[in-house]
């Protein structure tokens, strides 16, 4: 019996164990998106020239990040390399572009959202009692105030839609769709620029918020659907070396491949060709370890390091890979003085008497 009980006891344990040592993997499973600022082309009519698309892509920003599904690129980010690339205001909407953009960024996913409606309706009851009902556009300066006497009570309508782009395929995800609806008796609609902090508490902001918060829901609820595109990709990096001096080496991978300071990087060399006995084509380079790197400085599009391993001087042109196990276990090649070549021997035939 009391065999029984420890063994019970030890199966809790372990299998308490399991459950402990497999939270760092969920914490772990984030997806690294960006935000487009959404296109807001359908709308033009009813906001004007107010970049209505850039104030929601930063409240769904904001959103995303709050909530901690995702890792979300910084808007600033976003918009040097967006200005990097020179791209036009019908851009932000294209897949291709949103494609592009994340690869730069080094993202999993990238959202692309549209504002589809954003407008008010406003109705007016004079002191007489006539009613009327007028609709247009809310003017993103300060507050809009209704001129002569009565009752007033306004209405405001917000409509966006998002998809969800792989980065690696182009595929589309999901799509997510949020509305927001708010209205309010009074003699103004209130504050209705993005950037005052009246905003949020006008009747504009509130429909806005709502349609954000429904949207940003229905993307974290897809974070599932997004493969984790970086991960392969950083295990996975190559470059060449561009410049060496003395032992410092300078190579043309960095942040937006997913490189960090202290990342360790092998130098292959082609060591070895093999070619086609017949033909004469080279059919096979095999390469060799010949030498360990370790990134002492990491910018956008280039890293620095030292060489901390090797069998004899690097070169530029030499390709270099980034190291996924302990640089202790990284065997390095001897280094000749030219590569090897093998060319394939076609067995000989039997001697028959």
């Amino acid at each position: 019996m009391r065999l029984r009980k420890i063994g019970a006891l030890l199966m809790t344990l372990s299998l308490m164990a399991v459950s402990l040592c497999q939270v760092p993997a969920h914490a772990d499973a984030k997806r690294r998106i960006a935000v487009m600022p959404f296109e807001y082309g359908a709308v033009t009519s009813q906001v004007g020239t107010y970049d209505v698309g850039k104030g929601i892509t930063e409240l769904m920003i904001n959103k995303l990040v709050n909530d901690g599904t995702f890792r979300v690129v910084d808007r600033q980010m976003l918009d040097q390399i967006l200005k990097e690339q020179n791209l036009s205001v019908s851009d932000r909407a294209d897949p291709n572009t949103a494609i592009k953009i994340g690869k730069l960024l080094a993202c999993d996913a990238m959202i692309v959202g549209t504002v589809t409606n954003f407008g008010f309706e406003s109705k007016s009851t004079n002191i007489g009692g006539a009613a009327s009902m007028a609709s247009g556009y809310i003017p993103y300066v300060g507050s809009l105030p209704f001129g002569g006497l009565g009752s007033k009570k306004s209405k405001v309508k917000v409509s966006i839609s998002a998809r969800i782009i792989d980065t690696a395929t182009g595929e589309i995800l999901g799509v997510a769709e949020g509305q927001g609806m708010s209205s309010r008796g009074g003699t103004s609609l209130g504050l209705v620029d993005f950037d005052t902090s009246g905003f949020a508490s006008s009747i504009a902001g509130e429909a806005t918020h709502q349609a954000v918060e429904q949207l940003a829901a229905q993307v974290n609820g897809l974070s599932t659907k997004i493969p984790d595109n970086q991960s392969i990709a950083n295990a996975d990096v190559q470059g060449k070396i561009a410049d060496v001096t003395g032992n410092q080496v300078i190579i043309n991978v960095g942040k937006i491949n997913g490189l960090t300071v202290g990342d360790s990087l092998q130098v292959e060399r082609v060591i070895k060709t093999i070619k086609d006995p017949v033909s004469g084509r080279i059919i096979k380079e095999v390469t060799g370890a010949v030498a360990v790197i370790k990134l002492s400085q990491v910018d956008k599009d280039n890293s620095t390091g030292e060489v901390v391993k090797s069998t004899g001087n690097v070169s530029v042109g030499d390709n270099v890979k980034k190291v996924t196990t302990d640089v202790s276990a990284v065997v390095l090649t001897p280094l000749n003085s030219s590569a090897a070549t093998s060319v394939a021997t076609p067995a000989k035939k039997p001697v028959t008497k």
